[in-house]
Order: structure tokens, then C-alpha cells, then sequence
């Protein structure tokens, strides 16, 4: 069975791995799609907080049941499935909180242990979140779309509310979907006119903004004369996250969904007159998956759209490079 593994920033490898052990509470799958996401490209290119090398990658999973396992479950073999990769304890504060997503002792697939860059896995039963009417495309689109469905949660947007979401890349898309579930008035802002045209043409953005000078006094327009009530940026660039603290109105909110490794700064004048609250926004939790399932399979999300590019799973250290530089990229799917 191959296997294809980061050795290093810029280098995968293809290796012959044995068939995975099954044990207590675990279930045999064998994965059919791969989504490739930010923490993929981060890690590929060395900038990947938490993160070490070799690790086999591969989080964003479409896959089916092999063997469920012998503990009680709901599934079948044959079922199709979307993963939830986020590996928490259950004991700690957070876990006790229902807070799953920021356990204190989290693992995630493909970042903390190995994932599924390979054609069969084992997985928490408890992880597997089925739908009988999705595709695998699809289920591997749950965890993407699962992190700004949380973000939204987050930021508990209204109806009412002006929001901007701050860089259009998969991540910043889920985050635009979910806003436009909710209903708020919406404007997402990029520095690639490209990215722009995408949420236009593919999602129905009514409002893009262009990051730069005249930004400000575009948003205003857009709210009639009022700056955002929240604004989420999903860059994980420091420059952009210190500088959404100029972005929302009185009493705000800005959301962190995108991360990078090291420190924000920035006015605390500026941010005490305001009253502004400040939210950080971490992976998903398992009733975002099941939501989203039920979301897509109703119509009321379309995720048509969203696959621009995909390779074979041998293919990935000859594709990976190219498709990394390639800024017409919104998402990749890996075919197993």
C-alpha cells in the first residue's frame, strides 16, 4: 500500500506502508478523496505552526467504511463519509465544556499525527460523520466548509449585522457561504482581483473590496456610511490581522479564523474607544459537520463551485509544487 509523505518544507515522498491495525473504537475506511487546504500548503512551505516533519498529510477526507469496529455505531460497511479530524481527549476543561475543537491535548489529522495521504486509515468511529446522498467531492468539502461555519457561530451573526470577511481563499469562502446562510449584509475583501471575481461570479458576493488605499471609505459606502459590525479575517497574515483592528464599527467584533506563527499588535486607544471584542476561532465541532451535510444535501449550500483542480495521489510530489504556485487555485482534490 503506498503511502506519500512531507519529509520536508517542499518534499514529498512515496513509500510502501502496511495495512493500518484496527483497534477498540477505531474504524477501518479507505479514503477515496483528499481536500488540500491552507494548512497543507503552510506546512509544504515551511510555515506551519505546530507542525513537524515527516508527516503524512491529508484532513479534509472523503471516505468509506471498510470495517466500523465492534463498539456501538450506527454505520455499515460501504457507508460514505466525511471525517472529522480533530482528535480530542474528552477529559480536559474544554472537552467537559463541549468545547471539542480546542481540546488541551487536540491532535489533527495530517498536522499533529498522520493523515490521509494513503488508501486506507483507522479513525475514531465516533469521527465519522455519514450522508447517503453526498459525494465523496462533497464529503471531502465538510471540513473546509466546518471552519467557517464555526467562525460565523463565533462572531453570532444576525441578520442585521454588516459583516466583511478579509481574504478569499478557501477558508475565507467557507466563511462567506455561512454568512450568506445567515442572511447579513456581506463584503469580502482580498488583494487578488482574481479572488474577488470568484465570490462575484461563483458565490453571488454583492460586495468586493480591493485591499488598499480608499478601502475604508468603500466599505462605508457599502454600509451606508458605517463601517462593518464584524469583520473575520481568514488571511493568517500578520499584517492584515493587525490591521483589521481599523476595519469595524463602534462596538464591533473581529473574528481570527486564519493563524500565523507569532504575535499581533496593536493601538490600544484605538481599540478601548471602540469597545471592540476580539474572538479567535478554531476548528469545528461535530454538530458543524452533521449541519453541513444536512445543509448541502437540502440545496441550501452549492458546492459546485468550489473544486477548480485535482491529481492522483501518485502524482502528489510531482503535482503538489505546481499547484501550490498556481494562483487560480481554489481548491484541490486528491483522488486515491
Amino acid at each position: 500500500m503506498i503511502q506519500i509523505a512531507l519529509q520536508a518544507p517542499g518534499r514529498f515522498i512515496a513509500t510502501e506502508c502496511a495495512p493500518p491495525v484496527q483497534a477498540p473504537g477505531e474504524a477501518l475506511v479507505r479514503v477515496h478523496r483528499i481536500g488540500v487546504c491552507g494548512t497543507d500548503l503552510h506546512a509544504f512551505a515551511g510555515r506551519q505552526p505546530f507542525f513537524n516533519y515527516p508527516r503524512i498529510l491529508g484532513h479534509e477526507l472523503g471516505v468509506e467504511v471498510i470495517e466500523p469496529g465492534s463498539e456501538p455505531h450506527d454505520l455499515h460497511p460501504g457507508d460514505r463519509c466525511s471525517v472529522e479530524p480533530y482528535l480530542n481527549c474528552g477529559r480536559c476543561i474544554a472537552c467537559r465544556a463541549g468545547r471539542s475543537n480546542c481540546c488541551a491535548e487536540l491532535k489533527v489529522l495530517g498536522v499533529h499525527i498522520d493523515g490521509g495521504m494513503r488508501p486506507e486509515i483507522v479513525v475514531p468511529t465516533r469521527k465519522l460523520h455519514r450522508s447517503e446522498a453526498l459525494t465523496y467531492d462533497q464529503l471531502a468539502l465538510i471540513e473546509t466548509l466546518a471552519i467557517g461555519a464555526h467562525a460565523v457561530e463565533r462572531a453570532e451573526i444576525t441578520p442585521d449585522d454588516f459583516v466583511l470577511v478579509v481574504g478569499a481563499g478557501p477558508i475565507g469562502l467557507s466563511v462567506v457561504q455561512f454568512v450568506q446562510v445567515r442572511g447579513a449584509r456581506l463584503a469580502v475583501m482580498d488583494v487578488r482581483e482574481s479572488r474577488l471575481d470568484f465570490c462575484a461570479h461563483a458565490l453571488g458576493v454583492t460586495h468586493t473590496v480591493g485591499r488598499g488605499p480608499g478601502a475604508v471609505e468603500q466599505l462605508r459606502r457599502i454600509g451606508d456610511g458605517d463601517l462593518p459590525t464584524v469583520v473575520m479575517d481568514a488571511t493568517g497574515n500578520d499584517a492584515s490581522m493587525a490591521g483589521a483592528f481599523d476595519l469595524p464599527a463602534q462596538g464591533g467584533r473581529i473574528v481570527f479564523v486564519g493563524l500565523f506563527d507569532g504575535d499581533i499588535s496593536f493601538n490600544d486607544p484605538n481599540f478601548h474607544r471602540r469597545e471592540l471584542t476580539v474572538l479567535a476561532s478554531r476548528n469545528a465541532l461535530p454538530e458543524n459537520f452533521r449541519a453541513i451535510i444536512a445543509l448541502i444535501e437540502s440545496g441550501r449550500i452549492d458546492t459546485t463551485p468550489w473544486i477548480t483542480h485535482r491529481f492522483a495521489l501518485a502524482d502528489t510530489p510531482q503535482r503538489f509544487a505546481e499547484m501550490a504556485a498556481n494562483p487560480g487555485v481554489i481548491k484541490t482534490v486528491i483522488d486515491v
